[in-house]
């Protein structure tokens, strides 16, 4: 009878596969590989790591680690390439995950360390949500670094990881933080293979979402998240973040919608509306605001459009205009992200989709 802890016995899977791609990480491995080694959890599991290209000593640490990972009951995989230069995070997550086989996946970067009792509490609410994306609170290292996104990580009410979805902050469970089962990662998968500068985790969430996702979060700090000039998220441009949060914006919400008022006739509203389709603006009824000098200008004027004559939208006081409203606005703090509200006085969750398209701070995912 296989104990609690045992490597899975002779054509038997491990439960759950923690999915580590590598990547020059000397640093950080041994912090990191220690966490998995310090996990509570009961149930089998693997480590399936793959290295992309590294040039520095992150193979020696990892192969330092493997005996004891595997003489405590974690199976480990290993697997890699020395190519001149790294493919990216996405394909070697897509490596990581094909070579793994537990029935769950726990994302795992190299540079973070888990708390003892991640994979347990995580484990626990994915069996409970096969179709969700669990992530969990976390302790932001050097500490005060990023403070507002991270209050915003560790805040978010339950019904707000799916009606903030929009934010400039991106994915509303943050992917080191990710566990879900491995049948729905197939559904949706996989990773985008962009490589350096495609934000793969803000794809593959937007794409959870369309295949009618939940985003569930423990509410407990299992992963200490680090921060450093380094991490690949930092590649990634505002821009092209930017660019895939209005047509998602596109595709998710403004459907619903005949018309649609954008609250901010200033630099981030203006930007929104000529990010738009041209579609879409068609349906842009006016601006709001509370400035007198915007307002007693009493319109904006899309110099650069390509319809004659130009478009020529009303902006108007907030308090005359008329829902649904776009809020584009400077957040004073990471926890003010705004609700589209829908037409109804009484807003139930189904009504509301997050589209706050904030010119806050971007942070690093």
């Amino acid at each position: 009878m296989q104990r609690p802890g045992d490597p899975a016995g002779p054509g038997q899977l491990p439960l759950v596969s923690v999915i580590l791609p590598v990547h020059n990480a000397e640093l950080w491995l041994d912090e990191c590989l220690e966490s998995v080694l310090q996990q509570d959890f009961q149930g089998t599991m693997e480590l399936s790591v793959f290295n992309d290209a590294s040039k520095d000593k992150s193979m020696t640490i990892i192969e330092k680690w493997r005996p004891k990972l595997e003489d405590s009951g974690i199976l480990v995989v290993i697997g890699g390439h020395e190519s001149p230069s790294p493919r990216g995070v996405g394909y070697s997550k897509n490596q990581a995950i094909a070579q793994s086989s537990g029935s769950y996946l726990c994302f795992l970067d190299s540079d973070d360390v888990m708390m003892p009792e991640r994979v347990r509490l995580q484990h626990e609410a994915a069996a409970q949500h096969p179709t969700s994306i669990i992530g969990c609170r976390v302790r932001r290292d050097p500490p005060g670094s990023t403070e507002r996104y991270t209050r915003w990580i560790n805040q978010l009410a339950p019904e707000q990881l799916l009606t903030q979805v929009f934010t400039a902050n991106g994915p509303t469970v943050i992917m080191p933080t990710w566990f879900c089962s491995r049948a729905w990662f197939s559904r949706v998968g996989p990773f985008d293979e962009g490589g350096q500068g495609v934000p793969e985790d803000l794809l593959f969430f937007y794409q959870h979402l369309r295949k009618g996702g939940r985003v569930l979060r423990v509410d407990q700090t299992l992963l200490l998240y680090r921060y450093h000039p380094h991490a690949a998220t930092l590649s990634v441009l505002e821009t092209t973040i930017w660019t895939h949060r209005v047509c998602f914006l596109e595709e998710w919400a403004l459907p619903q919608w005949a018309s649609f008022t954008i609250w901010n006739a200033g630099k981030q509203g203006r930007r929104l509306y000529r990010s738009l389709t041209a579609a879409s603006r068609c349906k842009v009824v006016a601006f709001c605001d509370v400035d007198e000098n915007k307002i007693r200008k009493g319109f904006y004027c899309y110099e650069e459009a390509q319809e004659r004559p130009k478009p020529r939208v009303p902006v108007l006081h907030f308090r005359a205009a008329r829902p649904p409203f776009v809020l584009c606005v400077k957040l004073l703090t990471a926890m003010a992200a705004a609700l589209v509200w829908s037409q109804r006085s009484t807003l139930r969750l189904q009504d509301q989709i997050m589209a706050s398209l904030a010119a806050d701070v971007q942070p690093a995912f």
